[in-house]
């Protein structure tokens, strides 16, 4: 338990930053699953807007540091891949 007054408002800020990095992490993933059940439908145009929709925000996470730069950019490329192989397909 945080003893010093510096510690306790640490413990504070601590708390408020948790929620809103659960948040974000949140909002990340409801876009992602938007994008994998419009993929999972076939529908290119649906995927590729909801594509468009979940990029900025999970780069806009990577920026926060919510997820590393290289795991948002990995996330997205794996997507990006995955839609446009629908319109060959």
């Amino acid at each position: 338990m945080a003893n010093t007054t510096s510690a306790k408002k640490m413990a504070r800020k601590i708390a408020r930053r948790t929620e809103v990095n659960r948040s974000r992490r949140s909002r990340v993933r409801t876009y992602v699953r938007k994008v994998e059940e419009a993929i999972a439908g076939g529908d290119h145009s649906t995927a590729l807007a909801a594509l468009r929709a979940a990029e900025p925000e999970m780069m806009r996470a990577a920026q926060h540091g919510i997820v590393h730069r290289n795991n948002a950019s990995r996330k997205v490329s794996r997507l990006a891949a995955r839609v446009s192989a629908l319109r060959s397909a």
